[in-house]
């Protein structure tokens, strides 16, 4: 097409067209042209049309783009990932209307609001052949452990990670294992907590030794009071910049999660990441398929794919997230088991709880948040 309109350009008429001959002209043109075009365009929409496209709704950095690639080259697909921030953004979309989405990747509390709304297909066991090979132990608590609607992706953590360096360095007390860290007011303005509700009350709410999942006023409103006193410390609430802050040393001490805070350190070791000993949020993050998905079977596919031991290892190592897949840890490093962004201590093990859906009482914490985020 590039040589025929070169062709064209350099033939023009001996002398000047009438405009309405240069009007002929331009009609004579414009079907050959047209044609091309809408030729290619077909071209291009059959190749479309002969290699499905897999729509995943998920966290940032949440899955291997090596293991997203085998998978495209094993299934003759292309998989498309949006990302979300918090189960809350990702559920307003929902609300909204949103569609198009072939697998989402949320939280086990959300799994079970969106359940009960109608928004989630059964799934199809006999499509998912590596099922077995999630971990029992796993099943037993989450809240869907018979996987009708849900499979188990990881389990993460939220913790905190400190430049233990730069505290050194600046003869400032080493950092301890404990949510008090943000009481710090030598670090103030050098500090993040996630901007996420559940996350960051059910901190507040682990400091005092209350469950993450309480419904009592007094308990809820105490945990208001320590935000509040430790926003003052904060450079802000955060769940994205806290990454590349902590490793850059512009924090010296975020919250923020466990497969985050790993991939931050495998690039800079002086990232030291701690388990708060009052206890941790346990988020159980699960594969489920939409009411409505436009490639349902691709999204078995995808979670029996990412099941496979060998995938679950590599994209395990790859995010740095704990996946319950039992035959998959035999093939991860020893080093990988070692880190404390994946293996917690027992005796913190037993603080620790997954985030429950706490149905009408949920109010209660967004009252709560709304104080916080309100307060000077």
């Amino acid at each position: 097409m590039h040589g025929s309109m070169q062709r064209l350009c350099a033939a023009p008429p001996p002398g000047p067209l009438h405009p309405h001959a240069m009007y002929r002209n331009r009609r004579r043109l414009l079907p050959p042209l047209l044609c091309c075009c809408l030729l290619l365009l077909l071209a291009l929409s059959t190749q479309a049309a002969g290699q499905p496209v897999l729509h995943i709704y998920n966290w940032a950095d949440y899955i291997s783009p090596d293991v997203i690639r085998q998978f495209e080259q094993q299934h003759s697909c292309r998989v498309v990932v949006d990302t979300f921030e918090s189960n809350e953004s990702m559920y307003a979309k929902f609300k909204a209307g949103a569609t198009g989405y072939d697998l989402v990747i949320p939280t086990a509390y959300m799994i079970q609001i969106m359940h009960a709304q109608g928004m989630l297909s059964a799934l199809d066991h006999r499509l998912i052949p590596n099922l077995p090979h999630i971990d029992p132990e796993v099943l037993a608590r989450v809240p869907d452990p018979a996987m009708h609607h849900s499979v188990p992706y990881t389990f993460a953590f939220a913790a905190i990670a400190v430049r233990a360096d730069k505290l050194q360095s600046r003869r400032l007390p080493p950092a301890q294992a404990t949510w008090a860290m943000f009481d710090r007011s030598a670090l103030a303005g050098r500090m993040t907590l996630l901007d996420d509700m559940r996350e960051t009350i059910g901190a507040a709410l682990k400091s005092l030794g209350y469950s993450l999942n309480t419904r009592d006023d007094a308990q809820l409103a105490a945990a208001r009071d320590v935000l509040i006193r430790w926003k003052k410390n904060l450079a802000l609430f955060d769940n994205e910049g806290y990454k590349s802050g902590i490793d850059s040393a512009e924090f010296l001490l975020v919250h923020g999660y466990s497969g985050d805070l790993f991939q931050v350190q495998m690039e800079n070791p002086a990232v030291q990441i701690m388990i708060p000993q009052e206890g941790v949020t346990i988020g159980c993050d699960a594969l489920v398929i939409p009411k409505g998905a436009h490639q349902p079977q691709l999204a078995h596919a995808f979670i029996n794919f990412v099941l496979d031991p060998a995938t679950a290892a590599q994209n395990m190592e790859w995010m740095g997230y704990y996946c319950p897949n039992k035959p998959a840890l035999e093939k991860v490093s020893p080093a990988f088991l070692q880190n404390p962004a994946i293996t917690i201590a027992p005796e913190v093990r037993a603080r620790c709880e997954v985030i429950q859906d706490l149905g009408p009482d949920l109010a209660k914490y967004t009252r709560i948040w709304d104080q916080v985020k309100a307060a000077r």
